[in-house]
């Protein structure tokens, strides 16, 4: 159990609440990697020196996979759908719906039910959380609590998400028009997602030789249509 304080850490620290099952997923089966990506958002560069070095690796993938994201065109083309709205923060909003994918689709990409996934993983953190940067430590308990990872597995916990992101952070207020959005142009965005992850997976694992829990993609869901 993380002895941190439940109500400070969500009140004190307000971090966006990101695509973490990806990142998660896509550390492999190493735990210092899987808390290294964990952190990645909030490790500056003259920090690093400070972590082991798998922690570091760690860090350094989860950089990797945003850059990897980001330059992508079928996740800029997924963007654009809430450009209009969202601006610099439509990748945020993406990097949620392709998550709430990857919860849909889990057992296409990883054998272990998601259920013993996440509860794994919430035990990682916190027999690691001495290695967490404190924000992370204040926010963990709120992480676990609230099981933030399968909260996207519905359209209504993202938009409970969103209300919730909108309400502590500067990320406008436009929960009813992305669920519009994604509920509009549902089966797009999972085509895309469906496009674009197996690129991601095939990037990690050659660039960081990392070894992925999954199983081959039927030839449906690697396809892309626009």
């Amino acid at each position: 159990m993380c002895f941190v304080n439940f109500i400070t850490g969500w009140f004190l620290f307000r971090p966006f609440i990101l695509n973490y099952l990806a990142h998660i997923y896509l550390s492999g089966t190493n735990e210092e990697i899987l808390v290294g990506n964990f952190i990645g958002d909030y490790v500056k560069g003259f920090e690093l020196a400070r972590y082991s070095e798998k922690v570091r690796k760690g860090i350094m993938l989860h950089r990797h996979i945003d850059s990897f994201t980001d330059t992508n065109l079928i996740v800029r083309r997924s963007k654009l759908r809430i450009i209009e709205k969202y601006r610099k923060y439509s990748g945020i909003i993406i990097d949620i719906f392709y998550d709430h994918f990857l919860v849909k689709m889990w057992p296409v990409y990883c054998n272990q039910p998601i259920d013993g996934f996440v509860l794994n993983v919430h035990d990682i953190l916190c027999r690691h959380v001495d290695a967490l940067p404190e924000g992370v430590r204040l926010f963990l308990p709120s992480f676990i609590k609230n099981n933030w990872i399968q909260k996207y597995s519905t359209v209504e916990g993202i938009e409970d998400i969103l209300h919730r992101m909108s309400g502590l952070t500067t990320l406008p207020e436009e929960t009813e028009f992305a669920i519009r959005v994604l509920r509009e142009d549902y089966d797009k965005f999972q085509s895309e997602f469906s496009a674009f992850f197996p690129s991601l997976i095939s990037y990690v694992s050659k660039s960081f030789g990392i070894i992925l829990d999954h199983e081959e993609y039927p030839p449906d869901i690697v396809s892309f249509s626009s």
